[in-house]
């Protein structure tokens, strides 16, 4: 019985044996990808900032209180419209004031139209009335005393001296309407004239100072920064809000120096934002940079983006993440990156039909994080092994897997 239990144990050794030594003579077994058409492409990743496609910052002109403010962040504005009020302290006197002025000066003016002050008007009129009245009575004794004469009736005497009445009288006509011409001359009249104009200036003057103090919309736009508050004070040139076009923006992407190279105008940019996720903008590259400038630690280019915005969703002074398209090759002949070595060389292994391995050079293009382009040294459906940590060699009999 012992024998027996020996003679299994015995043979079970030495299956196992031969299976181990078999196994180790099989070819090993080696993962295989085949050669394919395939789209390949770059992109550039980087960062950037969102900017308005045109904007305009509004300034006061004059210090003043902010009496009120008509917007707010994120409203659409047309050009024209008002959105804040201040009060300038004084302003309203002033206009007062220059309004009192304007009145005194229409009334001089329309007194001096009128012949002069109501006063001396009426006293010389009063005068001219009563001489007239006189000399008329005068003229008709003068008349009646010429008929009596004729008749023999009157002496001639009588006659001179009612003659002399009525030649008094007209003098004294005559002196009082020069003296009532005296009172307004030439020279008061344009003095007069010229103080209405200088008053209609000044009241005109307070009433512009007063209307600058309505701030208004110089453009079409959104209102995307209002740092004016009701009740702030605010100097000379402080700032009442920014408004600017929100479609399309400009977004001033920060693109490494090395980099730049890659980057041509025209090409497709596509921006997120982490802030929103799963959504993503697009546009083209509108200008590259002019010179490098330092970014922290960075020396970059800012190349300029112009990126649709139709949902306005993307505000100035917004941080994003910037995706440039730098290089599309349609339909290339593509192998995993995993399958080129370099050995002698750049090539890789192809599977035989007995199996075998064949070391094939190869010349490369344009790859993307996972494959690589082809240009030249295999055909459509050639499978390349991968294993990238094994040791292959030429003629290497192997177990394919294909994926």
């Amino acid at each position: 019985m012992k024998k027996v239990i020996l003679a299994v144990v015995a043979l079970a050794v030495a299956l196992a044996v031969f299976g181990v030594v078999r196994k180790s003579n099989a070819p090993p077994q080696i993962p295989f990808a085949k050669a394919m058409r395939d789209t390949i492409s770059n992109q550039l990743s980087t960062n950037g900032k969102v900017e308005p496609g045109e904007y305009i910052d509004v300034r006061v002109e004059s210090p003043g209180l902010v009496k009120s403010v008509r917007v707010r962040n994120g409203d659409s504005v047309r050009k024209g419209q008002a959105l804040a009020e201040l009060s300038e302290p004084g302003l309203d006197q002033e206009l007062a004031a220059a309004m009192a002025r304007e009145a005194q000066a229409r009334a001089a003016m329309q007194t001096a139209d009128a012949g002069g002050p109501s006063s001396g008007l009426a006293e010389i009129d009063a005068g001219l009335s009563r001489a007239r009245n006189d000399r008329d009575a005068a003229e008709r004794n003068l008349e009646s005393l010429q008929r009596l004469q004729q008749k023999q009736a009157a002496a001639a005497y009588d006659v001179e001296q009612a003659r002399q009445a009525v030649g008094s009288l007209d003098v004294q006509i005559k002196s009082l309407e020069q003296r009532r011409a005296a009172l307004v001359g030439k020279g008061d009249l344009a003095n007069l004239e010229a103080r209405v104009r200088e008053a209609e200036a000044n009241v005109q003057r307070a009433k512009d100072s007063i209307a600058r103090d309505t701030i208004t919309a110089p453009m079409d736009g959104t209102i995307y920064d209002l740092p004016a508050r009701a009740g702030s004070y605010l100097n000379a040139g402080a700032p009442v809000a920014s408004i600017g076009k929100l479609d399309p923006v400009r977004v001033r992407v920060y693109v490494d120096e090395p980099e730049l190279g890659r980057v041509t105008v025209g090409a497709r940019v596509r921006i997120t934002w982490d802030a929103l996720p799963g959504k993503e903008w697009t546009g083209v590259v509108e200008k590259l940079p002019t010179e490098i400038v330092a970014l922290g630690s960075r020396q970059v280019g800012e190349v300029l983006c112009t990126i649709g915005n139709p949902m306005r969703e993307l505000l100035p002074g917004t941080n994003v993440n910037a995706f440039i398209l730098t290089q599309v090759v349609e339909n290339a002949l593509t192998v995993p990156k995993t399958s080129v070595r370099r050995e002698n060389g750049t090539g890789v292994y192809v599977l035989g039909q007995d199996n075998t391995l064949r070391w094939q050079s190869v010349r490369l293009g344009a790859s993307d994080a996972l494959r690589i382009e082809v240009v030249s040294g295999l055909s459509d459906g050639d499978a390349v092994a991968e294993a990238p940590e094994q040791s292959l060699k030429n003629g290497e009999r192997v177990q394919p897997v294909l994926r």
